[in-house]
């Protein structure tokens, strides 16, 4: 007989594609466990892990003394990435919300520290070096719907107008403009796009299920010379979906 290791995924991925494809609709109760067992000739227990997987995937929620029920999703949003929105000025996000018919605002906390070897290898500098870092929590009417941390080697930016990105009179600006007012002019950003499980403190911070899939892009800006920022940007992949705006170019 099938071992519970094999069978749970199966219950899970069933459920899972009858929620995707609306036959369970948001709001609707599934079946009791019982039911459930039966229908896919398993045990309770492997029906009751198919559902904790579909709550960690922030399919489904459950009250104590009720049956789980289908989340309602939020409305899915688009992130464009695209070359020609960084020559604008201002904030892309702020840009990208508004185009949508929604407000954007955000919340930063900036402090001194030194750079991981990660962080420092991404930046080009030495372990250890000194950097700003900035945690941001982006919203969109008020509700959380992104994350970011970046760092700005310290080298550059001490003692400039755009030392803390969010204070002083670049406050609010893309990353390019700030840059530029001190004579660092942004040529070209990379990204690296992955998907992980939401830690617990993204959890918290975003308002999602423990264990909900995010992607995570690793972007860096770069001058002709060096990389003056990078940045790990955390998006649910249930809020979001990346549009890349690829210029090609002709003879």
């Amino acid at each position: 007989m099938p071992t519970e290791n094999l069978l749970y995924p199966r219950v899970a991925d069933d459920l899972r594609r009858q929620i995707i494809d609306g036959e369970l609709t948001a709001g609707s109760r599934l079946p009791s466990r019982a039911q459930l067992a039966e229908q896919f000739h398993v045990s309770e227990n492997v029906v009751r892990r198919a559902i904790d997987v579909l709550m960690a995937e922030g399919l489904i929620e459950t009250r104590t003394g009720a049956r789980p029920t289908v989340r309602q999703r939020p409305q899915l949003r688009r992130l464009t990435r695209s070359w020609y929105r960084e020559q604008r000025e201002g904030s892309p996000f702020r840009a990208d919300i508004q185009a949508q018919g929604h407000e954007a605002d955000w919340t930063c906390e900036s402090k001194t520290t030194t750079a991981s070897p990660t962080i420092a290898e991404r930046l080009r500098i030495a372990a250890d070096a000194p950097v700003m870092r900035s945690d941001y929590v982006f919203t969109s009417d008020g509700e959380p719907v992104m994350m970011s941390t970046s760092y700005e080697p310290l080298e550059l930016t001490r003692g400039t107008p755009v030392m803390l990105p969010e204070r002083g009179p670049y406050a609010g600006q893309g990353v390019r403009d700030r840059m530029s007012a001190i004579g660092q002019h942004i040529v070209t950003a990379t990204e690296v796009v992955t998907a992980r499980p939401a830690t617990q403190n993204e959890s918290a911070a975003m308002d999602v299920s423990a264990g909900t899939i995010v992607m995570v892009i690793q972007r860096t800006y770069w001058t002709d010379e060096r990389p003056v920022e990078t940045a790990d940007i955390v998006v649910p992949v249930d809020r979001y979906e990346l549009l890349y705006v690829i210029p090609v170019e002709g003879d």
